[in-house]
Order: structure tokens, then C-alpha cells, then sequence
């Protein structure tokens, strides 16, 4: 194995499906373009050309439905999308028609389309274009929903992906483009639905989706030095969910931390911490803790946004006062808004 960057995995698991299978075709607005949607696509558009990588104009339910109808005539579309905001554009296609027709069709057509779009914060992006939109797909049956942390799992995944007859969407999320990790130079699958133990520990579970699992890692060095000892899981793919990995671990801890790319309310770490109540309520300790964004729309001041995403520190205090509520703790002093003060309006 060598150490690539997550862009540089997206890409080599596009080349490499598109070189073993000849009706894996790329589309999508800026799929073609120089810059290859931070690279991920440049690689293929040199290699296979306009025909198997096409730009394509701002008409995205348009795009999708060219995706569901190749999908099931044979093909294996990916469909890219720089932001996954632009997908709310598309929610019938993927809603009604990809999600649906296997079922509808008694399992006669399938809907091998891929779908890969950005998530979260920006640079001053704001509310309409740093959107973390997973449970909203994560919440419809017949969708797989994924989100790789590491570029090890988004090369592992997308493979898997472009192998599956169902519909994925994979989120990814733009400050992982440049972090690098090992990833084998052959073709290799990671399975949906299951998650994986990234750090052992025994004194708390933390569920760590995407991005936070970068700050996952910083708040469990943290707590280590104060003999806290943090498990951290990656579920990795959203839909299906590794329940049993997430249970398991809660059976031995007895406390469970949620951290989550998306607003609380709703979302996936309300449906975890659901499934930890429901199906673990009697190996808890105490209250589960969910970590996400604060119930209003993203801000575009820098200011603001410091206090509006969730850090490593954020979870370093929430796991800290959860085991440790009488001691003081060692953190680093970061700006801070309550939901209060920070909902306004809204």
C-alpha cells in the first residue's frame, strides 16, 4: 500500500471500475472540466474521453433522470454534483424513480446509478451552499447511502458502489479531499453496512459520521491524557447501518457520544441514538450525547462559522462532562454560542 490523498482514491476507484467495465460512464456539470471536481474525475476525462466523461449543462433533474433511464437500460451511470444542495433539485428522480422501480418492477429492473455530491462547510459558502443533507436520503428505502472518512473506505465504497444494482449516494465531504491515508493499488471492495472500529476503548462509544471522525481522533488524544478511554466507530456507510457493531460497542462502554456533519434535530444522530434507546436502553449508563449543527441555517461570516461547526474540542467537553462532570477540564479555549443565542428567528 502506498499513501494517496481521498481525491486521488475516488479517482484510481473510478478509473479502475470504468477500465473492468465498459458501461460506467461519468456526467455531471464540471465533470469534464479541467479541474475534475478536485481531481476526482481529471484522471478518467484524459483516459477515456468526452464519451465516458461528459460535461453536461445546470439541469439537474433533468441529469438525473438521464441517469435512472441509462441505469435501468443497462448502464452504470455516476452522476457528480459539486454540491449536494443542487440535489434538493433532483429529490423526485431520486425519491420516485431511482428508489422505486426495483421495487415497483418486482425486482425486473434494477437502478445501478451512482450519485456523488459535496457536503459540508465552505469558505463562507452559507446557507444554501453548505448543506449536509445525508438523512434526508438515509431516511428513503431503496436508496444506500454512503459517506467514506478515509480515502482507504472512499476507494472501498465507490467500487463497491459501482458493483451494486441499487442506487447510492455517496457524500463527500470537501475538507477530506486533501488528507491522505493508505489505500492498496488494486481493486478492492469495502461492504455497505458495516461500520468500522477506527480506536478501541472502554470507557465511552463515539460515533463519529464523515469529517467529525478527523475530530473524533484529536478529542480522544485529548481525553487519553486524562485516562479517558474513547471507542470510536466510523459507520461508514449511513443506509444500511451497522447496528450491531454500534450495539456491541455500547454493551461494553455504556455510554454513547453522536457526532454528526448535520443538524441534530431529525437527523442521523437522532435515529443512532433512537437505536441505542431501543435496542441497548439497558447496557446505558447515561444519556446519550448528540453533537451537530445548530438548528438555523449556515452562516457566512468566518466568525460565525467558527462557532457554528462542531471541533474536536466540542467533543472533548461533551465527553468530558458526560464521564467526569466534577473535574475540571484541560481543553483549549474556543469560541462559544448556545442554541439560544445562535437560532434567532428561526
Amino acid at each position: 500500500m502506498r499513501d494517496i490523498k481521498y481525491s486521488q482514491a475516488i479517482s484510481e476507484a473510478l478509473v479502475q471500475s470504468m477500465a473492468n467495465d465498459p458501461t460506467i460512464f461519468i456526467y455531471g456539470v464540471g465533470a469534464a472540466d479541467p479541474t475534475g471536481i478536485f481531481g476526482t474525475t481529471r484522471e478518467a476525462a484524459l483516459k477515456f474521453g468526452p464519451s465516458r466523461v461528459m460535461d453536461m449543462p445546470m439541469s439537474e433533474n433533468t441529469l438525473t433522470g438521464i441517469g435512472v433511464g441509462a441505469a435501468m437500460s443497462g448502464l452504470r451511470p455516476v452522476l457528480v454534483h459539486a454540491r449536494n444542495d443542487f440535489l434538493l433539485l433532483t429529490m423526485d428522480q431520486i425519491v420516485n424513480h431511482a428508489a422505486k422501480w426495483r421495487y415497483m418492477s418486482g425486482g425486473q429492473f434494477s437502478v445501478p446509478l451512482l450519485i456523488r455530491a459535496i457536503i459540508g462547510r465552505g469558505w463562507g459558502q452559507a446557507a444554501q451552499h453548505s448543506q449536509s443533507l445525508q438523512a434526508l436520503f438515509a431516511h428513503i428505502p431503496g436508496l444506500q447511502v454512503i459517506m467514506p472518512a478515509t480515502p482507504y473506505d472512499a476507494k472501498g465504497l465507490l467500487i463497491s458502489s459501482l458493483k451494486s444494482d441499487r442506487t447510492t449516494i455517496c457524500l463527500e465531504h470537501r475538507w477530506l479531499y486533501d488528507k491522505t491515508g493508505s489505500v492498496p493499488e488494486e481493486i478492492y471492495e469495502v461492504p455497505f453496512g458495516k461500520g468500522a472500529i477506527v480506536r478501541t476503548g472502554k470507557d465511552i462509544t463515539l460515533v463519529a459520521i464523515s469529517h467529525m471522525l478527523l475530530e473524533a481522533k484529536i478529542a480522544a488524544d485529548m481525553l487519553a491524557k486524562e485516562n479517558i478511554d474513547v471507542e470510536i466507530i466510523d459507520p461508514r456507510s449511513l443506509r444500511p447501518l451497522d447496528e450491531p457493531l454500534i450495539l456491541e460497542s455500547l454493551k461494553k462502554t455504556g455510554r454513547l457520544v453522536v457526532a454528526d456533519t448535520g443538524w441534530t434535530t431529525c437527523g442521523l444522530t437522532a435515529e443512532i441514538a433512537a437505536i441505542a434507546v431501543e435496542k441497548g436502553f439497558h447496557d446505558l449508563k447515561a444519556p446519550v450525547i448528540r453533537i451537530g449543527l445548530p438548528d438555523t441555517p449556515t452562516p457566512c461570516s468566518s466568525v460565525l462559522e467558527a462557532a457554528y461547526y462542531p471541533t474536536a474540542n466540542t467533543i472533548y467537553q461533551s465527553i468530558h462532562n458526560l464521564v467526569r462532570p466534577t473535574t475540571q477540564s484541560i481543553a483549549s479555549t474556543e469560541p462559544t454560542i448556545s442554541k439560544k443565542e445562535f437560532s434567532g428567528p428561526f
